[in-house]
């Protein structure tokens, strides 16, 4: 089941670099949006403080010794925009408002409104029907009159809006230029850092399961300060590429080392072996009475020499197809290759049904022919050996696209699962027996897997109870 694929909007998805622009951007909305709302806080307090000492200067004015609590005229200090009530005992003595040059009067319902607000010496925000919002305070005069006194909040509301759109304004661009200027910034600075993984992504896209491996990358010099957290990164990862190409280059050695034991080795023991083979043979051959025991054991002898030859055989192939050694290349007719090994495989185990089947035209590859025998008579004596009689086991060869491909398949138990992984694997067994009879020396299929992948091919297995296919894909 496939993982379904992440919200753009989780952040565990992002890159660092993304991570860090957004941090850094989130920080200055945040930063900016309260300072700007200190701001227009504290300026609005201030131009409230402002126009609350205009109304109480304009309210002592109005209501003073020298203050006009009757007729008409300007309000005592006023201009621009003001109101200005006076009551006695209920009855309206002065009303008054003036709109800039123009004065007129409340309206009965304005008049209303400010009677209803218990408005005091303290001046305080009224609503106003038709006017807006003003601030009002009331007073006492010397003659028994109230007089009340306000001034309009418009001016102010214009001010704090003009603020307002200001620092919106002003924090959209710095937020462009802060997204911008930190996307490079933080660019620049992570560049090292991105230095250091298109290193380690080099190393890991290199082969380092076998052979000589030269680890050549390493990390800039000017990406190893230690002073810095990117400089320790690198110098890490340079300690650790030269433990690992140290390691490999042991490893290399003692795999050499190991391959040219088992190569001189295999290369000594064929000429003393094939003595032992000619002396047993020529031993059961002895005209005069030999007791059968001798003849038994000089049989035994021949036989476990032949065996052990096959095994240096296939421990000096191995040795040198590890070693790079060239192998000859002819056209080779699988076709026939395949004929000729299925008879020996039919005369061999005659119990086994074999089957071929096989296209009408030749089918003709470049390689080593002994080899590619080898690898087919390897794969039928593979199934001879660990299935029981009676089991069907089909040849086949087909083109598709630019490679050849030949099967092996075959009704048996299957390969154990647990096998399957470790099957091309030298030395690996069906079971722990160790003689040809109940058992196989475990070079077959790495035979087989060294051979294939010689000639630029593969092999594959696909095994379950009663169905084992053994695919050779080989360059057409």
């Amino acid at each position: 089941m496939s993982e379904a694929p992440r919200s753009w909007f989780d952040p565990s998805g992002w890159s660092l670099t993304t991570k860090l622009v957004a941090a850094v951007v989130g920080l200055f909305l945040v930063i900016t949006a309260a300072t700007s709302a200190f701001t227009v806080f504290a300026l609005q307090n201030h131009l409230v403080n402002q126009i609350d000492q205009d109304v109480t200067a304009s309210l002592f004015r109005a209501g003073g010794p020298r203050g006009p609590v009757g007729g008409g005229g300007p309000i005592p200090g006023g201009g621009g925009e003001s109101l200005l009530l006076v009551l006695r005992d209920g009855d309206v003595v002065r009303n008054q408002v003036e709109y800039g040059r123009t004065i007129g009067e409340l309206t009965t319902a304005q008049v209303d409104t400010l009677q209803d607000a218990s408005i005091g010496a303290t001046p305080k925000t009224v609503e106003v029907e038709g006017l807006g919002e003003y601030r009002v305070a009331s007073a006492r005069g010397a003659g028994g009159n109230t007089v009340i006194s306000g001034l309009p909040m418009s001016g102010i509301s214009r001010i704090v809006d003009a603020i307002i759109a200001l620092v919106v304004g002003t924090t959209l661009v710095g937020l462009a230029l802060v997204a911008i200027g930190g996307q490079w910034l933080i660019r620049r600075g992570l560049a090292p850092l991105q230095r250091v993984a298109h290193t380690a992504t080099q190393v890991s896209r290199l082969e380092l399961d076998s052979g000589d491996v030269a680890l050549a990358q390493r990390v800039p010099a000017a990406d190893t300060d230690p002073r810095t957290e990117v400089g320790q990164v690198g110098v890490a990862l340079n300690s650790m590429l030269d433990n690992v190409e140290g390691a490999l280059k042991a490893r290399h050695k003692s795999e050499t080392q190991v391959r040219q034991f088992v190569a001189d080795a295999s290369h000594e023991l064929r000429t003393p072996l094939a003595s032992i083979r000619g002396y047993a043979e020529l031993s059961r051959r002895e005209r005069e009475p030999v007791p059968a025991s001798v003849t038994h054991a000089l049989t035994r002898v021949e036989s476990e020499a032949l065996r052990m030859q096959g095994l240096v055989e296939d421990l000096l192939l191995l040795a040198r197809l590890d070693a790079g050694r060239p192998l000859d290349s002819v056209t080779v007719d699988l076709s026939l290759l395949a004929m000729d090994a299925v008879s020996d495989a039919h005369a061999a185990a005659p119990g086994h049904q074999w089957e071929l089947d096989l296209p009408d035209e030749p089918v003709e590859v470049d390689g080593d022919q002994a080899r590619l025998h080898q690898v087919l008579a390897n794969l039928l004596a593979n199934a001879r050996t660990h299935t029981p009689a009676g089991t069907r086991v089909v040849t086949s060869l087909r083109r598709d696209a630019d490679w050849v491909k030949l099967t092996v398949a075959d009704d048996g138990p299957g390969v154990p699962e647990t096998l399957q992984e470790s099957v091309f694997e030298r030395f690996t067994r069906g079971d722990e027996a160790r003689t040809r009879a109940s058992g196989s020396t475990g070079l077959g299929l790495s035979i087989v897997d060294a051979v294939a992948k010689s000639h630029g091919g593969r092999v594959e297995l696909d095994s379950r109870p009663g169905q084992t296919t053994f695919t050779v894909a080989l360059p057409a």
